[in-house]
């Protein structure tokens, strides 16, 4: 069997062993990122999966990073819920780290809406502010579908122009009025990381037009428009990026910040979800 289609029978596999748990058919499915899993906690008639138990699931070890697939409800909505995800600095290839969404896809879920931890490099950005993410900056040297493509997932040249998606990047403003929340816009550079970046690269970064910067969520997004998956993301800005903030980095800062904006994070994303699933009914998608 080549690489490529050993793809396809591992999400298979995966497939089989989430739907012995659960009869949930998810319309959207979501990512949460560092010290965000606690919406997943709200879902309704919630089950939950360790990642542990997914046959090919890959395993985070990032604390912050719960590793459960939840199935729920939300409002009504059925969704899929990775409560954490893994991110290349792990030491996972690019189809390890892309294998939760694309089971999200198998599932059945018509949009993904994914979430990160990220760092400001716009003044307009402080610790605690939402970001809604308009493009990205791939400066991870790596792409999830480099090598054979396989053709029942996308094609060999998936078109990027409007990889966070026009109509849920729309719902997720209508959810901020909604809601009270300010949400910011920018673009998300996305780098390899462990390390945090040097002041140099941050000043190169915003040269380029990022306003944040993280170590997940690129390939993910790629995976999915691959698929042609609707997908669209949100930045918890968790710190200020070297250079720009006052103290050192730390990881403990990131998961503090994210815990004190889990309130009114956890009403946009509720809101936004409802609004997706509107956005992508279960026909004529």
């Amino acid at each position: 069997m080549s690489p490529a289609m050993s793809v396809l029978t591992e999400l298979s596999e995966a497939v089989s062993a989430v739907q012995s748990r659960t009869k949930i058919v998810p319309a959207v499915g979501v990512v949460l990122g560092s010290g965000l899993g606690a919406w997943a906690d709200s879902l309704t008639s919630l089950v939950r999966i360790p990642y542990g138990e997914i046959p090919r699931m890959p395993r985070s070890t990032v604390i912050g990073h719960a590793g459960n697939l939840c199935l729920g409800f939300a409002d009504g909505i059925p969704v899929a819920c990775l409560q954490g995800r893994v991110h290349l600095y792990e030491g996972h290839d690019p189809e390890r780290v892309v294998f939760g969404v694309r089971l999200l896809a198998r599932l059945g879920c018509r949009a993904v809406l994914l979430t990160n931890a990220a760092g400001g490099l716009s003044p307009e950005l402080t610790p605690g502010d939402l970001m809604l993410v308009s493009d990205h900056l791939n400066l991870m040297g790596k792409n999830p579908l480099s090598g054979p493509n396989l053709e029942e997932l996308g094609p060999r040249f998936p078109d990027m122009t409007d990889a966070y998606e026009p109509a849920l990047r729309s719902a997720a403003r209508e959810a901020a009025i909604e809601t009270g929340t300010t949400l910011h816009e920018g673009v998300y550079a996305g780098l390899l990381g462990p390390t945090y970046e040097t002041p140099a690269e941050i000043r190169m970064l915003a040269t380029l037009g990022a306003s944040a910067v993280g170590m997940s969520t690129v390939p993910e997004v790629i995976a999915l428009r691959h698929l042609r998956i609707p997908a669209a993301a949100i930045s918890c800005i968790t710190n200020m990026a070297a250079g720009i903030s006052k103290t050192k980095l730390d990881h403990s800062e990131v998961e503090a910040t994210a815990r004190m904006t889990r309130d009114r994070f956890t009403a946009l994303l509720s809101a936004w979800v409802r609004r997706a699933a509107a956005a992508y009914p279960e026909t004529g998608r």
